[in-house]
């Protein structure tokens, strides 16, 4: 099944003699050299460029001040904050009644806890105090 979609090999792997498993492979004698390293280094030339394709870019911008380009940079990294700020707070679903409850609820502390349950039970018990009186229990 292996042999069905692959060519052939001409040697086979047990047609020539083994090695034992201490032994460690042949060295080559002579190592071949990258063609990448005999043509030397590349060389980039040209002035720096900022990406973003803005009204300034090109071979204007590049004549400007140092300042200038650290500022444009600086004022695009602003926008894409803002842009990300922007986005996120489009995801965030809107909150309804009851998520405006839940996060009350959240924000409590748990003397807020207990004493908004100490006056539920209190009025409870007022409550049932009148229903005795007006039942003249």
């Amino acid at each position: 099944m292996g042999n069905l979609c692959s060519t052939e090999r001409e040697r086979d792997a047990f047609a020539q003699p083994g090695r034992r498993l201490g032994a460690a492979p042949a060295a080559r004698t002579s190592a071949s050299v990258p063609t990448s390293a005999e043509q030397g280094p590349r060389k980039v030339g040209g002035p720096p460029q900022t990406l973003g394709g803005g009204a300034g870019s090109g071979a204007g911008q590049a004549a400007a001040a140092p300042g200038a380009a650290a500022a444009a940079a600086d004022d695009a990294q602003r926008r894409a904050a803002t842009a990300a700020e922007d986005r996120f707070q489009k995801s965030k679903p809107k909150k309804g009644k009851l998520q405006a409850q839940l996060d009350r609820q959240r924000a409590m502390t748990d003397a807020q806890v207990l004493r908004q349950a100490g006056e539920t039970e209190r009025r409870q018990r007022e409550l049932d105090q009148s229903r005795s009186v007006l039942n003249h229990d």
